[in-house]
């Protein structure tokens, strides 16, 4: 069984990739004809979240910032190959990604996926977007900072994490969720470009083993496995 080839998943799906190219390409624009290097975009970045994070992410309340199709198949792939039965997801914006992953909990037999995102409006969207692909019934959002809203009720052990939003917070909430991790649990770093993250989750002494995917290089994704 696969829902996002045909049928009401990959209808919405379709549009909603359609509406993001949309609502984003003024950002990409803009990104595009200010852009320097890789290394100076990225500490660029991370400069403006460690100044205001809450700022930062206000400034693009009205943008999807969404996976690609062939990424959030990635995801989907990832959430049927490990069975997954629990998924937390940081950042989940307009919920393009959490329909992927919601779809691999459907297509194995069902699941709850914890979305998180700083905006309303966008947790709104994302609500309405999961309910049209017919998924409502195993995902739930939760508003506010992932520090704080990922931080109890999780509801036992996690098979799957995918990460897609302020860089600086990927290694916290690595380490907030780490004791509910199952061993062989997967961790998808999306746009993972902040250092402390990449070496800790590429020390095997930290439990886990990771490396650089290697399809769509410089966007910095980051596939972990954890390994005890």
């Amino acid at each position: 069984m696969d829902s996002l080839s045909t049928g009401l998943v990959a209808d919405v799906l379709r549009r909603l990739h359609q509406e993001a190219e949309i609502a984003d390409a003024p950002l990409m624009q803009t990104l595009a004809a200010e852009a320097g290097s890789r290394e100076e975009m990225i500490s660029q970045a991370v400069a403006a979240e460690n100044s205001d994070l809450r700022k930062v992410y206000q400034g693009f309340a009205s943008n999807f910032l969404s996976v690609s199709p062939w990424f959030g198949r990635f995801l989907y792939m990832c959430a049927r190959a490990c069975k997954a039965k629990r998924i937390v997801e940081f950042g989940s914006s307009m919920g393009i990604s959490a329909i992927y992953l919601a779809t691999g909990l459907r297509d194995m037999g069902g699941g709850h996926l914890i979305g998180t995102d700083l905006e309303l409006g966008k947790i709104e969207r994302a609500r309405a977007n999961v309910a049209a692909a017919g998924l409502a019934d195993l995902v739930e959002f939760r508003l506010g900072d992932a520090r704080e809203t990922l931080g109890s009720d999780l509801g036992g052990d996690i098979d799957m994490v995918m990460l897609d939003g302020a860089f600086t917070l990927y290694l916290p909430i690595l380490k907030l969720l780490e004791p509910h991790l199952r061993r062989g649990a997967l961790i998808v770093g999306e746009n993972a470009f902040e250092e402390a993250y990449i070496d800790y989750v590429r020390d095997p002494q930290n439990g886990y083993l990771s490396l650089s995917l290697p399809f769509d290089p410089g966007r910095g994704n980051e596939f972990t496995i954890k390994t005890r």
